[in-house]
């Protein structure tokens, strides 16, 4: 089964990018109701990653459920008063279930959620709000990190890796901390660049290509031939970077080397470590529609293809001895042979 998640972001003043609201004509008859109502974390619609795979599951529902949806930007600065806002716009209009993209959502979530009762709503990568009508969508992200440290030592040349957070919070310590354990345990020798954006959201660590960039630069010039990054939109211009100066680069959350808008650079895209997070959307939805809604703690795994390695480009898949050590390690950590560091 996949994993559920949800996505919460933006609604009174945020910019609707889409309202197609209308009651739900699903076959089962239970549904009754406007639809989907996603709100998007920082970086917004278009960042190839992780808002991006929250609106693959919006439109995938859409379409297989028939019903509505509307999805809404965040805005630059927003207050948790703004957010609070948003959400109760989604659930006054009758959208269900209600979903933040984002961990930054759960003060949000608490309270609207609690204004709410017959109303689901979905938060995706935060576990601290407990309702009956909250389903807090999470993944092992250290799992598919895991799988991207060890594709990145087999692949390096230099025996030299980067890992570029996009801020400085626990969440992202995670991606860190199962990328080193896994390129270690391929060579426990390898010297890893690591560097954080931002020290908070607000300051755009999830959100500045051209910081991306820079700090992709840097780990290069100081002889990193790999890269990795947990950054949404920012990973952007570590990827550009990363092309332009002939290093391997791993993608993060969405299948990076499939996305159109990063197509000039997808040659030089390894893989990506995924969070499917798409998956999490349409789950919650599927959940709703089905009168069965789904609540509490949600967590998607390599065990249940929560998360996993894309493996798109012929590129890496030529790379035999790399496919098969990702392969076992993958196997190893569903096993329970290996467990994977969280910090």
């Amino acid at each position: 089964m996949t994993v559920a998640v949800v996505a919460l972001a933006a609604a009174g003043c945020g910019k609707s990018s889409n309202d197609s609201g209308k009651a739900g004509d699903t076959e089962s008859g239970k549904y009754s109701g406007k639809g989907i109502g996603l709100a998007y974390d920082i970086g917004g619609k278009g960042d190839q990653s992780f808002n991006d795979a929250a609106y693959a599951g919006f439109q995938k529902a859409e379409k297989e459920f028939k019903i509505g949806g509307q999805d809404i930007e965040p805005q630059d600065g927003e207050s948790d008063a703004d957010k609070v806002q948003r959400l109760t716009q989604l659930a006054q209009s009758g959208f269900n279930p209600v979903i933040g993209v984002g961990f930054v959502y759960a003060p949000a979530v608490k309270a609207v959620a609690a204004k709410f009762p017959k109303t689901t709503f979905g938060i995706i990568d935060d576990e601290q709000v407990q309702a009956k009508n909250v389903a807090d969508l999470v993944f092992h992200e250290e799992q598919a990190s895991y799988l991207a440290g060890v594709a990145a030592a087999k692949a390096s040349k230099k025996g030299h890796i980067g890992f570029i957070g996009g801020v400085d919070i626990p969440l992202i310590h995670k991606f860190e901390a199962g990328y080193v354990q896994g390129a270690k345990s391929v060579d426990p020798k390898i010297k890893i660049e690591s560097q954080y954006l931002t020290e908070t959201p607000q300051e755009g660590g999830f959100s500045s290509p051209d910081k991306g960039k820079d700090a992709a630069s840097g780990q290069i010039e100081a002889g990193a031939d790999v890269l990795y990054h947990a950054a949404g939109l920012s990973g952007q211009g570590v990827i550009s970077e990363a092309a332009a100066k002939k290093v391997w680069v791993v993608g993060v959350d969405s299948d990076q080397y499939s996305q159109s808008s990063l197509a000039a650079y997808k040659d030089h895209i390894l893989g990506s470590a995924l969070k499917n997070v798409g998956g999490a959307v349409y789950d919650l939805v599927k959940s709703v529609v089905d009168g069965k809604p789904l609540s509490g703690v949600v967590r998607g795994s390599l065990s249940n293809d929560g998360v996993g390695f894309a493996d798109s480009n012929p590129k890496y898949k030529a790379m035999t001895d790399v496919v098969a050590a990702v392969d076992k390690a993958k196997k190893d950590i569903v096993d329970g042979t290996v467990t994977v560091n969280t910090k």
